[in-house]
């Protein structure tokens, strides 16, 4: 008997990428606050306009829950239960007229906020 409550997201199938744009910013921020062992969780929660948002921070610890992806020098954590719906997407990170923000492409979306914060599947 399965258990429904199990991830859909195998470890060894879960994927999620870094830009180049984002590893770098990841990389300045780091070097500024001297926090060499920090790594970005991401996250998803339910809320926002289009029903789950983003969330971001930064932190030090990994636990028994957590996928890690990146590299030696910039890592992202995600727990299990947010892979689920981030499988397959990258972080980017985006400069432009509207300011500068780390932002999420998600081929799980079916429609998201014009903000990009919030998305729906």
């Amino acid at each position: 008997m399965s258990d429904p409550f199990a991830s859909d997201t195998m470890a060894s199938e879960a994927t999620f990428t870094i830009s180049d744009a984002a590893r770098k910013r990841l990389l300045q921020i780091f070097e500024q606050e001297d926090e060499k062992d920090s790594m970005l969780r991401v996250k998803v929660s339910g809320g926002g306009c289009a029903g789950y948002q983003y969330g971001f921070d930064f932190e030090s610890t990994v636990t028994d829950d957590d996928l890690v992806f990146g590299d030696d020098e910039v890592k992202v954590v995600i727990d299990s239960v947010s892979m689920d719906l981030l499988g397959g997407s990258q972080i980017d990170f985006v400069d432009d007229m509207v300011g500068a923000s780390f932002q999420i492409n998600n081929p799980n979306a079916t429609a998201s906020c014009g903000c990009g914060t919030s998305f729906s599947t």
